[in-house]
């Protein structure tokens, strides 16, 4: 089976990708693109299913983080090896380099200013979301010579509002943080709520004055057959996940 990324139209002209779980080598739980190095999977496929998504970009390099749920954004200039630095967003103006974020219910964002040459991408759960990882992301590019007024923001496939359940300690935490905050939730089960993780963040990213922002709609909970999914796992039983690659290149 082939690769079969999701592309954004508007983005347009950069090479980037979605990447579903379909495509790779991997067995099992893993089946078949896992691309995360801190997963269970064996070694060697991760290795093969890294080297078959830079090989469709034509990435020279396909480099990605040590994800730790921060607002911390790395200026990529070269790429790096197995040892992965900790940040959770990445931005370069370097040709040939693919910035990947891995996500299993996260959301992934890829960023673009075609005019300046730089790009960006972030790996963003609630805890980088709250904590600004998509506004750092803006700064670093800007700090490049991006735009924000000519950025594109895309939103990759991530858990969708009817499948993210949280409990009251959740809100109470982002009420806290803002009572505007509210319209991201809505009514659940038993004194529960449902998160709007991507409604979150594009709201984030227009008030950031992003050109243009969107979400590709694809949520990574309800279609296994294309996407690995934490929760999901979880609430399975499963001991593991996969992970997607998301990832931009000039």
């Amino acid at each position: 089976m082939t690769l079969s990324p999701i592309t954004a139209p508007e983005l347009r002209g950069i090479a980037h990708g979605f990447f579903t779980r379909q495509g790779g080598i991997s067995k099992g739980l893993y089946a078949d693109l896992n691309c995360g190095p801190g997963s269970g999977d064996d070694p060697g496929a991760v290795a093969e299913n890294r080297d078959r998504v830079a090989a469709h970009l034509g990435a020279a390099a396909l480099v990605s983080l040590h994800q730790i749920h921060s607002a911390d954004v790395i200026s990529v200039t070269e790429p790096w090896g197995s040892d992965r630095p900790k940040a959770d967003a990445m931005v370069t103006d370097q040709p040939g380099i693919a910035l990947g974020v891995l996500t299993a219910d996260c959301a992934p964002i890829l960023f673009a200013d075609r005019e300046a040459g730089v790009i960006g991408a972030t790996h963003a759960g609630w805890k980088g979301a709250i904590s600004g990882v998509a506004e750092a992301t803006l700064d670093a590019m800007e700090r490049l010579g991006a735009a924000r007024a000519r950025i594109v923001a895309m939103i990759g496939p991530t858990i969708s509002q009817r499948a993210y359940e949280v409990g009251p300690e959740f809100v109470e935490r982002f009420l806290d943080d803002d009572p505007d905050h509210a319209r991201f939730f809505a009514g659940g089960t038993d004194g529960r709520a449902q998160f709007d993780l991507p409604g979150f963040l594009l709201a984030r990213m227009r008030a950031a004055g992003v050109a243009e922002a969107g979400w590709t709609g694809h949520c990574t909970y309800s279609d296994a057959a294309r996407f690995y999914s934490y929760r999901r796992a979880t609430h399975r039983g499963e001991p593991d996940y996969g992970r997607l690659v998301s990832a931009i290149m000039l």
